[in-house]
């Protein structure tokens, strides 16, 4: 059962949220006080103005007072106006070109997935082919990680800031009688307040038997700015329902079938499956608030720029001088709040003993995880021009994860929940110097049943702009995901209370970029402790073990484009090395994606195109295995799966801010071998055409 106190939380974090809000949108009411007349001979016609007229041009004039942007003609707007803001005030524009790296993230997760190879259907997941242990977390994790590559965490929620309304649409074809959409919309319904509304939706059937999906994710978010620019809030809802159904991957009996390719097998939908009675579903919703309000702030005029005229009364007022400054001092006060209410379920309508292993209940199975974490961060920051940026911080999680029932098994009482509260304690640092730019985090548990801290350390210079270098180093100790530490199951092997040691990881990486040349990015990581999935020897059924070795992990990534006329070449190559005794960290040694691709402006240039092959390949090494009632990948080293080509044909287009994609996956699927897989008994896909769509609109 939820906790009353929870119960209360959650409806006093919403009661603050709509509070921070609801002003926000009044302050859009308020009028925007008139600019000065400093004498001269007024325009009769002006005089006549309604008050309606007057108020609209009095917005308009705000509105081109801050941004430079003529809201009546649209005047002065540029791509560059249309910001995307991150959690953390790292700011970017929209982007509507049409590069290969936008063929890279026109995918379901709407990111570039390199190093990652998804399962046969659209909306399953993926299996990691690399892994980067730099961490900055003080808890644990949920679980389900294998569910989790599209759900919508708070660092992959955006805000905006924009001088007309923006809309895109997104369209992807799946996978047998369903498709991939997104909308979204964002507008500043005035200089201070912007709101963005977002919808992605799939539904796919698949090619396998049972293995349907359908998800959604929505997401509402909001940016504030008080008028004298001392308050600022950013919040957000996210809501999100991931199912699947589940089929165990490919029977035994269905694998040489599959492999040799004979031709009535081609119909995917006749190999057998483990079960087809199953699914899983993960569901999700926060609240999330970022507020700070600017204590003090002490700057000193810099310059004085052109000359600027006040739209409203440029027929009645000389020109004054657009005065700059800089930040000397500044104080602020921040503070985060968030609610996250997520769950896990797989529901069984029979129990399959033969493939789980021994059940409580031979019927209707339903195995749900559930957690509740509140979480706020009390944040105070100080910048001098000198000294460079401090951040100092405290904050609280409370946490409640696990079940509705007691388990007894083997004489052993497997508690029901594990809840309570952590306090922590951290600080930032930031200097940029002339090329030079430092920077600093730590952060520590202070009390609480979990323990945990780490370190961040990070120098970069660029030396003009087309050369930069970085250099990290990261020290994390934390508990291992929630799941690995309780877990309750109606099939008897699945049931567990862990008390498993910190996992500790050493980090040190370095970055090199030569704009017109190459990026190229070395790590190194030492992992202790490190907690994984693998099957029992004596029950054959998956569950959590942790390491007691060292483990050493290399990994050299090297991206660079070579151009030549309109063709290119574009190539990402990785190699990792890995030091581990117990072979419980599995990576292929090589990974590489290469693209020859043909690029020109056609039809007058009223049409952008294209066109190319792109290679996807990664050596053979112990693939992990993937467990659905966990919702986890597991190591096995019993065969290697790898060493199959992916080549995929891609024709993309863009006409005017609308980019087309064209592409035939995997179309070398029938001529080199049917041996590709995404993790043991599950293949990956075969040949299809998939086309999609990527429409923006400025009003």
């Amino acid at each position: 059962m939820i906790c009353n106190n929870f119960v209360k939380m959650k409806e006093v974090f919403l009661f603050i949220f709509l509070l921070s809000v609801i002003p926000s949108l009044q302050a859009q009411d308020k009028e925007v006080s008139k600019p000065e007349q400093r004498g001269a001979t007024v325009n009769q016609d002006s005089l006549k103005r309604s008050s309606k007229e007057k108020d609209t041009l009095k917005v308009a004039s705000a509105l081109k007072r801050i941004t430079g942007i003529d809201e009546a003609t649209n005047k002065g707007a540029k791509i560059q106006d249309y910001l995307i803001i991150s959690h953390e005030k790292d700011t970017t524009y929209v982007d509507t070109s049409l590069t290969i790296q936008k063929d890279y993230k026109f995918n379901y997760l709407r990111k570039d997935n390199f190093g990652l190879i998804p399962f046969s259907n659209l909306g399953q997941t993926y299996n990691s082919l690399t892994r980067d242990f730099e961490s900055s977390a003080l808890m644990p994790k949920f679980g389900a990680r294998a569910r989790h590559f599209n759900y919508k965490e708070i660092e992959d929620t955006y805000y905006y800031r924009v001088p007309t309304p923006l809309t895109e649409l997104f369209f992807k074809t799946a996978f047998e009688q369903g498709q991939l959409v997104e909308s979204f919309f964002t507008v500043n319904t005035s200089p201070r307040f912007n709101f963005s509304i977002a919808y992605k939706g799939l539904r796919s059937l698949g090619k396998y038997q049972h293995i349907l999906t359908s998800t959604g994710n929505f997401s509402f978010t909001s940016n504030y700015q008080s008028r004298n620019g001392r308050y600022n809030a950013q919040g957000h809802i996210v809501t999100q329902d991931l199912m699947n159904q589940e089929n165990g991957g490919l029977a035994d009996g269905s694998v040489e079938p599959f492999e040799t390719g004979e031709p009535e097998f081609l119909d995917r939908s006749i190999l057998d499956v483990n079960f087809e009675n199953a699914e899983s579903m993960l569901r999700g919703k926060r609240f999330y608030l970022n507020h700070s309000y600017n204590i003090f702030n002490y700057r000193e005029e810099i310059a004085s720029g052109a000359p600027e005229v006040d739209s409203l009364n440029d027929s009645i007022q000389a020109p004054k001088p657009r005065r700059k400054f800089a930040a000397k001092n500044k104080l602020d006060l921040r503070h985060v709040i968030s609610f996250e209410d997520k769950y896990f379920q797989f529901d069984q309508t029979t129990a399959t003993t033969s493939f789980f292993g021994e059940s409580f209940n031979s019927s209707n199975l339903k195995e749900r995880a559930t957690l509740e974490n509140f979480y706020n961060k009390l944040q105070l920051e100080y910048y001098n021009h000198i000294l460079g940026d401090f951040q100092f911080n405290i904050s609280s999680s409370n946490y409640n994860y696990g079940y509705n029932r007691l388990v007894l098994l083997d004489g052993q009482l497997i508690t029901s929940r594990l809840k309570g509260d952590v306090f922590s304690a951290g600080g930032k640092y930031q200097k940029q110097y002339k090329g030079f730019n430092l920077q600093g985090e730590l952060g520590v548990n202070v009390s609480g049943d979990f323990e945990g801290n780490f370190f961040k350390a990070a120098a970069s210079f660029k030396l003009n702009d087309d050369i930069a270098a970085q250099a990290s180093l990261n020290h994390s100790a934390h508990a291992p995901n929630y799941n690995t530490l309780l877990y309750q199951s109606n099939y008897t092997n699945y049931n567990w209370q862990n008390n498993f040691n910190n996992i500790e990881t050493q980090q040190l990486a370095f970055q090199v970029k030569l704009k017109n040349w190459a990026k190229v990015t070395l790590d190194f990581s030492t992992i202790n402790d490190h907690v994984y999935f693998k099957q029992d020897t004596t029950t054959m059924q998956v569950r959590p073990y942790q390491n007691n070795n060292t483990i050493n992990y290399l990994r050299l990534k090297f991206e660079n484009e070579i151009k030549f006329g309109k063709f290119a070449l574009a190539n990402t190559i990785m190699y990792q090395n890995v030091k581990d005794d117990n072979n419980v960290l599995n990576m292929p040694e090589f990974n590489t994606r290469n693209t020859f691709y043909f690029s020109s402006h056609v039809f007058q240039k009223a049409l952008y195109m294209q066109t190319g092959v792109t290679l996807n390949y990664f050596t053979e090494y112990y693939m992990d295995a993937y467990s659905p009632l966990l919702a986890e990948f597991y190591t096995q080293t019993d065969t290697k799966y790898g060493g199959f080509p992916r080549l995929d044909f891609f024709l993309n287009a863009k006409i005017r801010q609308t980019r087309i994609y064209f592409k035939a996956e995997h179309f070398n699927s029938a001529f080199t071998g049917y041996n590709y897989y995404s993790a043991p008994n599950y293949p990956y896909r075969d040949f299809i055409i998939r086309f999609g769509v990527v429409w923006n609109f400025f009003l």
